[in-house]
């Protein structure tokens, strides 16, 4: 885990809430110089504990509005398996994410598709074709909310 002191944490809260942002401006709010701010931010960042920033799209405007959960089940579960069908399912233009999991299934899909025919079609077609598919049961989306801001674990002295 990453040594963040009370400065880095709130850095980390200043870009997670708008990663666009001018170092000037998160300088300002957090209360140090803008080369203070630069030189940590750049630190966080040498540190991997920033990895990057996300663009944020609304799915239904690019034409995916469906989004759906599928749980998959590996058998036999070896690691080739698991490995192959996590590098295939992840590459696929479908796929927002993917969960390798323990417990009954092996996987948690995340995909959005532009309607329940693509849904279908993406499992029957895609999925249930593969051999090493034993199981698989889907949940369509509702609602798809996510916290975008985390605070990190801070480490209480003994």
């Amino acid at each position: 885990m990453a040594d963040l002191d009370e400065l880095d944490t709130a850095i980390l809260r200043e870009l997670q809430t708008d990663a666009r942002r001018t170092n000037r401006d998160i300088a300002a709010a957090v209360g140090v110089s803008p080369t203070t701010a630069l030189d940590r931010t750049r630190a966080l960042r040498e540190r991997g504990v920033i990895r990057g920033a996300l663009l944020d799209v609304d799915l239904a405007a690019i034409g995916r509005p469906v989004q759906a959960l599928i749980a998959v089940r590996i058998r036999p579960p070896s690691r080739r398996n698991i490995e192959a069908f996590r590098n295939w399912v992840s590459r696929l233009p479908d796929t927002l994410g993917v969960f390798v999991t323990t417990g009954t299934e092996d996987f948690i899909i995340h995909v959005a598709v532009p309607d329940n025919d693509s849904l279908y079609a993406f499992v029957i077609d895609k999925l249930t074709e593969r051999a090493e598919i034993a199981d698989v049961r889907t949940s369509v989306i509702y609602e798809h909310l996510h916290n975008s801001r985390i605070a990190p674990v801070t480490s209480n002295p003994a």
